[in-house]
């Protein structure tokens, strides 16, 4: 290239050790080309011709530990304010450009660095690299105060959302404030503080821009289906004349150490438990160190073999789960320990429970096994990293930027497995054993006798939700006279895709087993991993209406224990394969849903013959499952989308449907299970004839069915009754109901009514119909709610569709003030919808929806869930075709046909979970009755 420098190619290789410690030949390889343009951007080019899809990654070298205090907050506000416009983008263009070509695009901000990204068919590329190159280099010249003032309110409402209106949500707020001295980079929280966020300028945009958006502190990846030739010349074209700013130094590790142990607590209006939290400095990110304490962290708290699990869980009854991990950044890093308690337990008890557990880690120490258990799961996590282009974008930036080469990609595998037991001991005794920490006691409202002790209050002040912090959007003349940066060509003209790649269609393999199995697969030889689901049909719908949850109760305990093995004996087969295993319940279903690398696939059919033929109904096991659920239960009374669900539910499914329960069930249904109900719902659902086998992946269909051939030769068979649901009309004109949470910072709206099921021939033709509303970013509602009002940080709409039911439901958490207004506008929205869809609508519905079929085949667990969709609800093979057939012939007046059928916003249930004492009165006068206040 002819201003390139640096021009080199690497083959990442490495050879794998098998969990036996047998050496394979199997190589970990991923191809890449890296040079650099003239102005210092770094270029990384992939191929990967599996897909006709290409990923655009961009990394910026620049997070909040840039920022200074007083302006926390800031690389992430500009993070939004990079999807507004450019000098050749339009407003709220991106978003639009990328859907309309079938793409998806994002960005993301941390404490290190700032990413966005593109995935699009391979003829997008050129437009893709077109919108990235025009914000890098030609943003600052459009920024204007009410684009601005609105991302502020954006930015402000999801803090909200994250952080000020969820149970523990200030956490990392004190934790950071208080295990790092003041001034360091990591002593705020990404999202940043409401007042800093209230008082950024647009000065603060310019400078940040000037000083770290240039190609000299970037990163740009390309991989996918390209020709690498071409491509340099378009990146050179858009990218190459982008002037380089002044050097940006990297910063240098700033660890620390703590002289005391500092203990502080929080009275949380949202939480239903207590939570103890208890974090140690330690090294920073890519050292030897912070290797073994991401090994330390597994064996300390991951499984049922780790001491903190053994002590809190089992011995002391303290908690139905602990959470460990090793959190190490670019400056420093942070050892986490984290319990939630059971309700109405003192976190002190918890405490000393923790240094009990640590005392007998070091009494009863671990094994080399033990070790190779931990190391078990990185190959099969490479691998299922690498399957997406995106991910493998992201990785190879990441590593370039973070540990300065892509080949850090791979040789992170080598080190993790070079990890030893010395090691381990060696960080154990360093940075946990004997050293000062930061804890926090989060306790409910009026429980502060829960806290630990010597916890002092950590002076948290909350928003006055009467007095929500906004920006007031200054609304001033349209500027149309950008000035225009002058360049070797013209950027004003989008460039325009070329032909649509073609999309080929999976070839499917079905065969119906002696058993009434039915078993079906995709080859993809790609890598070496698979992926299947053993789906039994039934789950929920075959509940007791008045003892709901033991569907889901029952599907848990299959994977604690077997006859023959018990639970920690399981966990530890299941994990020494590296694989993942896991049984999930659903309204019509339970799943048991694998993934693991095809040489261990024998195995793992092995294991989960086991666990589904050979129930081990352990005793200790189904009191500790019962206690999590329980107290999973009563944690969601804080969760808004809970609460607006299970109203939801009960209306649109009507309150003697089964349906209409949560699918764990309610306390004190799941308080009255017992073993015995678990052992009946068991004989009563779990048959092969209700059962469909669906595997993608690495394994072709004859080694399939000879590993099935014990399964379908002992699974025997049996009839499975389907209880007859009846479902109410949807209403004949709306209703309002509103759920109390004193003190909410945000209001959650639901809103919806019953729809057609996934079968139905009117259901993709009602998704397509939903897109322009609220399908994405581009709809009506996000464009208005969250880019033209700032209410909110999103808002969508969508069918949901199954066997049995469907539903239409549009949503969204909003500033509380904004409450009223928000749902005016939501039925407005919507009434303005239904007057009729325009050409341009239509067009743009038609181009994303069919263009984006591209990006639905790439990885194993999109290809299953695509055969999921497909055999759950008795589709045809070819149904993909049948849809896009409809879209190609798709006009404005189907599209009004089907909006009209399908979405009234005169005849939906509207459910707002918030405050009441500030929100209910005014809600009468919008026109949808007097809100109904549940109980």
């Amino acid at each position: 290239m002819k201003n390139a420098s640096l021009l080199f190619v690497y083959i990442l290789s490495i050879a794998l050790i098998s969990c036996s410690g047998e050496k394979k030949e199997t190589k970990l390889s991923v191809p890449y080309e890296k040079y650099a343009l003239s102005n210092g951007l770094t270029v990384i080019l992939n191929q990967d011709k599996s897909d006709p899809i290409t990923s655009l990654v961009t990394f910026y070298h620049v997070g909040s530990n840039r920022e200074v205090p007083g302006k926390t907050g800031f690389a992430h506000l500009f993070e939004h304010m990079m999807f507004q416009r450019s000098e050749n983008v339009g407003e709220d263009q991106f978003f639009k450009y990328i859907e309309g070509a079938g793409g998806e695009l994002n960005g993301g901000t941390s404490f290190d660095q700032t990413i966005y990204y593109e995935v699009v068919p391979k003829n997008a590329l050129e437009l893709a690299m077109w919108l990235e190159s025009d914000r890098m280099g030609y943003l600052i010249n459009t920024v204007t105060p009410s684009s601005f003032e609105q991302q502020q309110n954006v930015v402000q409402n999801e803090k909200r959302q994250g952080v000020d209106n969820m149970p523990y949500g200030f956490t990392d707020y004190v934790i950071l404030r208080n295990l790092y001295p003041k001034g360091h980079p990591y002593s705020w929280d990404v999202i940043g503080e409401m007042e800093d966020l209230n008082n950024s300028t647009i000065g603060d945009v310019k400078a940040f821009h000037n000083k770290f958006y240039i190609p000299n502190n970037a990163t740009v990846v390309v991989s996918g289906d390209f020709n690498p030739d071409s491509v340099k010349i378009l990146i050179e074209k858009y990218f190459g004349e982008i002037p380089a700013g002044e050097p940006v130094k990297n910063p240098e590790p700033m660890n620390i150490t703590l002289n005391e142990t500092k203990k502080l607590y929080h009275e949380d209006n949202f939480a239903k438990a207590p939570q103890l939290t208890m974090v140690y400095p330690v090294p920073q990110q890519f050292t030897k160190e912070a290797y073994a304490l991401d090994v330390l962290s597994q064996l300390l708290g991951d499984g049922k073999k780790s001491p903190l699990y053994k002590v809190l869980v089992e011995e002391k009854k303290l908690t139905s789960r602990v959470t460990v991990y090793n959190n190490a950044l670019e400056l420093t890093g942070r050892f986490n320990v984290s319990v939630t308690a059971n309700p109405s337990t003192s976190l002190d008890d918890v405490e000393k429970a923790v240094f009990e557990a640590y005392n007998k880690f070091e009494t009863e120490k671990f094994t080399e096994n033990d070790l190779q258990r931990v190391k078990a799961t990185i190959e099969t996590d490479f691998y299922n990293k690498i399957s997406s282009i995106l991910y493998k974008s992201f990785m190879l930036a990441y590593y370039n930027v973070m540990a300065g080469s892509p080949d850090y990609l791979v040789q992170e595998v080598d080190k993790m497995k070079e990890v030893t037991s010395k090691d381990v001991w060696d960080v154990y005794n360093k940075y946990i054993k004997g050293h000062n920490y930061v804890s926090t006691s989060f306790v409910p409202k009026g429980e502060v006798k829960l806290i630990a002790g010597g916890a002092v209050n950590a002076g948290i002040v909350e928003e006055d939700i009467t007095k929500a912090t906004k920006v007031a959007i200054t609304f001033g003349p349209k500027d149309d006279k950008i000035i225009k940066t002058p360049g070797k060509f013209d950027r004003s003209k989008a460039p325009v895709p070329g032909p649509d790649p073609e999309i080929k269609l999976p070839v499917i393999w079905n065969v119906n087993a002696q058993n009434g199995l039915k078993i079906h697969g995709i080859e993809q030889h790609e890598l070496p991993i698979l992926s299947y689901s053993l789906v039994i049909k039934g789950g929920h719908l075959l509940d007791d209406i008045n003892k709901p949850g033991v569907a889901s109760f029952m599907a848990k305990m299959l994977k604690e224990g077997t006859k023959t093995k018990t639970p920690i004996e399981l966990e530890e087969s299941i994990k020494m394969l590296g694989a993942d295993i896991n049984i999930y319940t659903g309204n019509e279903s339970i799943t048991v849903s694998v993934n693991t690398l095809s040489r261990n696939f024998e195995k793992s059919v092995a294991l989960v013959e086991e666990m589904l033929l050979q129930p081990r109904w352990d005793t200790t096991q189904f009191a500790i499952s019962k206690t999590r659920i329980i107290n999973d239960l009563k944690r969601n009374k804080a969760n808004p989308y809970y609460l607006a669900e299970t109203v939801f539910d009960s209306l649109v499914f009507g309150k003697d449907n089964i349906l209409s329960k949560w699918t764990s069930g309610t306390i004190a249904s799941v308080e009255s299970i017992t073993l015995d109900d678990l052992k009946a719902m068991y004989l009563k659902s779990v048959s092969p004839v209700v059962s469909e086998f669906m595997i993608v992946g690495d394994v072709d269909q004859s080694r399939v069915i000879k590993a099935l051939s014990s399964l379908t030769k002992k699974w025997k068979s049996s009839d499975v009754p389907f209880p007859s649901l009846t479902f109410p009309p949807a209403p004949e004109k709306s209703e309002l109901f509103f759920v109390d949470v004193p003190g909410a910072k945000q209001s959650y709206i639901e809103i919806g009514n019953p729809a057609i099921p996934r079968d139905h021939p009117d259901f993709s033709k009602a998704v397509a119909a939903n897109y322009s509303l609220g399908g994405g970013p581009s709809g009506k509602l996000f464009m208005i709610l969250r880019e033209e009002k700032g209410y909110t940080y999103g808002a969508y709409s969508g069918f949901e569709g199954s066997k049995t039911h469907g539903i239409f439901q549009a949503s969204s958490a909003v500033r509380s003030d904004a409450t009223v207004e928000a749902l005016k506008l939501f039925r407005d929205i919507m009434i303005d919808y239904r007057k009729g869809v325009t050409g341009e609508m239509v067009d743009f519905t038609r181009g994303s929806l069919l263009k984006g079929n591209a990006l639905k085949f790439e990885t194993n667990w999109a290809l299953l869930d695509m055969l999921r969709t497909m055999k759950l609800n008795d589709l045809p093979e070819d149904y993909i075709r049948t849809e896009e057939d409809y879209l190609r012939k798709l006009t404005v007046d189907r599209e009004n046909e089907i909006v009209t059928k399908y979405i009234d916003p005169e005849k939906m249930y509207y459910v707002v979970v918030g405050d009441a004492k500030t929100q209910l009165k005014p809600l009468e006068k919008i026109g949808l009755g007097n809100p109904v206040l549940v109980k």
